[in-house]
């Protein structure tokens, strides 16, 4: 099965500090560097890094073939990502020396995304395929409710959370990926019991995927299943891109073939890795490295 990310995608400015800026506040950085980033420029790298047959769709500028590049080289192919005049995204990043990070974002060309752009890069894709989608891009309710219509599997990691998340119809979703805080934005609860009960209860048909950091993860599905899975203990470095290293590989092995269970094992697995390293994209391990 082949997979189409209509994501964004970013160029990442990354400050080391010690601690994070506060109001009125003015540190030194400690240390700087560039990736390329952006939510689903790196979920397509972690799939194309996990073997699937990726292909990513979205917008960049005149300045985005350093982030086209980094696609290219982890076997993403980026033949319907469109190039224009509004400058590529970016994200402002801090990362402290336990590897916690806050980040800032320019939505940039991601913000840009039509329903016009939406139909062209769905042309040819339907029943068979699948998509993968975050919530950082533009005409989100357009992108889920045309893959329903046409009949692809999709997955939605509903990141970052914004306004809009109410009115998407996520009823379509076939298998929503979040952490603890998205979980609570959108059930309205904090404990993880209470949070995956009522997601189950307001939709049914969509299998929930839920991370929790140290914790794991847990996984409840529409066949009635339930797993949790433990976190492995290893020294945390920059959690930048824990979360989409976990998405791309789960999606990855769902998608050869394999259970959820064996799924969660590897995106547990490739996010371990992932935190041991710095930087977004760069620190996300291929699949042999597992």
């Amino acid at each position: 099965m082949r997979i189409l990310n209509i994501g964004s995608i970013n160029v990442d400015e990354v400050f080391g500090v010690e601690h994070f800026v506060r109001p009125s506040e003015t540190i030194s950085s400690l240390s700087y560097a560039r990736h390329a980033g952006g939510k689903g420029s790196n979920q397509s790298i972690a799939l194309g890094r996990a073997g699937a047959s990726v292909f990513h769709a979205g917008r960049v500028g005149e300045d985005g073939g350093f982030s086209l590049e980094a696609l290219r080289g982890s076997d993403v192919d980026v033949s319907l990502v469109i190039s224009g005049a509004t400058p590529t995204g970016r994200a402002i990043i801090q990362v402290r020396e336990d590897g916690q990070n806050c980040i800032l974002l320019l939505g940039g060309a991601n913000a840009e995304i039509s329903h016009a752009d939406v139909d062209r890069f769905l042309a040819g894709w339907g029943e068979g395929d699948a998509l993968l989608l975050q919530n950082e891009t533009s005409s989100t309710d357009y992108i889920l409710a045309e893959a329903a219509r046409r009949g692809l599997t999709i997955f939605f990691n509903p990141s970052p959370i914004k306004d809009n998340i109410a009115t998407l119809p996520l009823g379509e979703v076939d298998y929503l990926l979040f952490n603890e805080v998205e979980g609570a934005a959108l059930a309205g609860e904090s404990d993880s019991d209470a949070m995956l009960r009522g997601l189950r209860s307001r939709w049914p048909g969509t299998n929930l995927v839920l991370t929790l950091g140290e914790e794991g993860v847990r996984y409840s599905g529409v066949d009635g299943s339930s797993l949790s899975l433990p976190a492995r203990k290893v020294k945390a470095v920059d959690t930048t891109a824990a979360g989409d290293t976990f998405t791309g590989y789960f999606i990855a092995a769902l998608l050869r073939g394999e259970g959820a269970e064996l799924a969660l094992s590897d995106a547990v697995l490739a996010s371990a890795i992932c935190v041991t390293r710095e930087g977004a994209a760069s620190s996300i391990p291929w699949r042999r490295e597992l």
